[in-house]
């Protein structure tokens, strides 16, 4: 009950500011024409039992059922933009599971953490983001140690307990068995025979509806969806293999890169029409964004949010940064930006470090910690499109657990300390965001 009384409460302060700007749009729960607080505590009714309007009107998230998130989708529904004005802070969580089952040990301010999700939130995170394999069982044995492990039933379990939690759900389309980045996007095995790129666009429709299908029946809608990851030059290479300036690559062209990711959006609005979608891609070159957007631009590409990767030792300072989201912000004053991953070392350097910043923010945790302030800092005084920090892996942590390692080597940029499961500063300066 007393969740619902703080939903109610706080519904009547946004209504006294935003009263009659809604009339007539979905969620008019008791049908009076007006979308404000009084449908508010209708719903709170009708989840709670005591009334009885209809189970479609009161479904304000589309995903089948009628409980606690639909009240706080239509919350946010009033405040305006279905919610995604709210900045989301979290991070990719998507091997927390697994190391949860190998008994990894997290030590919070207050001693041992007995649940990871509950305590990002305690320290101030809305978001999770989880990626999803087409088929990571047929992914080469080295990338599977590594984590390519996210199947449909792993995602649902996983997002149904983000969700149950209260928190934003971000899914990650990964339209590959493997790793999809810069470097590689291959084709999934299922699809390695499918001729033209008309078909393979049929493929990305039937199987992008399909899991969002799944999800939405598991308990586990996402709210954010990218349609691919770190797309930057392409993806479904070798035919969605191009540059982000226009050209194609070893026989890929922008058309067909255009065609998969209208297949895939197309399958989202459908599905999820309350979810905003994300296309991502990343900062290896600081232009590259600026020429990737213009060319999805051109073609019509029907998206929501600028997702960015952003890695200090492979993508350069914050005012780098800054100047290209200046960049970004000019261009296209209409998408809200999310920096999608993010990540930088507590203790070691990454594999392939091109920028060395640590006369700044030198490897240990005070020096992550204080990255993560001035980055919230930078995009709180000078970028208020970014709507979105997050973390990648965060919850990496061999502490504590029995036998051989749950991946082959550590990700040194973590918020926990692997030797001893400690929980990061950053962790908190980022709930700042």
């Amino acid at each position: 009950m007393t969740k619902f009384k703080h939903m109610t409460a706080l519904a009547v302060l946004l209504t006294i500011a935003t009263s009659g700007a809604h009339a007539g749009a979905a969620g008019d729960i008791n049908s009076d024409g007006q979308v404000n607080v009084t449908d508010v505590t209708a719903l709170v009714n009708k989840v709670l039992g005591t009334a009885s309007y209809s189970d479609d009107s009161c479904d304000i998230n589309g995903d089948g059922q009628v409980n606690v998130t639909d009240v706080t989708t239509l919350v946010n529904t009033i405040l305006g933009d279905g919610g995604h004005d709210m900045r989301l802070v979290g991070g990719d969580i998507s091997m927390l599971p697994r190391h949860e089952a190998a008994g990894a040990k997290y030590y919070g301010s207050a001693g041992l953490v007995s649940d990871m999700i509950a305590y990002y939130k305690s320290a101030g995170w809305n978001a999770m983001r989880v990626r999803l394999f087409v088929d990571p069982s047929q992914a080469p044995a080295a990338h599977r140690q590594e984590g390519v492990v996210q199947d449909l039933p792993y995602v649902e379990a996983l997002g149904r307990r983000i969700k149950e939690a209260g928190m934003q759900l971000v899914l990650d389309f990964h339209y590959s068995d493997t790793w999809a980045d810069p470097g590689k996007q291959t084709m999934p095995s299922r699809w390695s025979n499918i001729g033209s790129p008309a078909q393979i666009a049929d493929s990305v429709y039937a199987y992008t509806l399909a899991s969002l299908q799944a999800l939405a029946a598991a308990g586990a809608t996402p709210d954010y969806v990218q349609v691919g990851n770190e797309i930057t030059y392409g993806m479904l290479w070798p035919t969605g293999h191009c540059w982000p300036t226009g050209e194609g690559v070893d026989g890929g062209s922008w058309d067909n890169l255009a065609r998969y990711l209208k297949a895939g959006c197309r399958a989202v609005r459908e599905v999820c029409p309350q979810a905003k979608i994300i296309v991502h891609t990343e900062l290896s070159k600081m232009d590259n964004a600026t020429h990737f957007y213009s060319q999805a631009q051109a073609r019509g590409i029907d998206y929501d949010i600028i997702g960015l990767s952003y890695y200090p030792a492979y993508h350069g300072t914050i005012p780098a940064l800054s100047q290209e989201l200046d960049t970004l912000e000019s261009r296209f004053p209409a998408k809200p930006i999310v920096l999608a991953e993010l990540g930088y070392s507590y203790a070691w350097p990454l594999g392939g470090t091109q920028h060395d910043l640590t006369a700044t923010y030198p490897y240990t945790e005070a020096g992550q910690a204080q990255l993560a302030a001035n980055l919230v800092n930078c995009l709180h005084t000078r970028h208020s499109h970014v709507k979105g920090l997050l973390w990648w892996w965060p919850e990496q942590n061999e502490c504590g657990n029995t036998g051989t390692q749950v991946t082959s080597s550590w990700w040194n940029a973590s918020l926990v300390d692997s030797r001893n499961g400690h929980i990061e500063q950053a962790t908190y300066e980022l709930g700042k965001f």
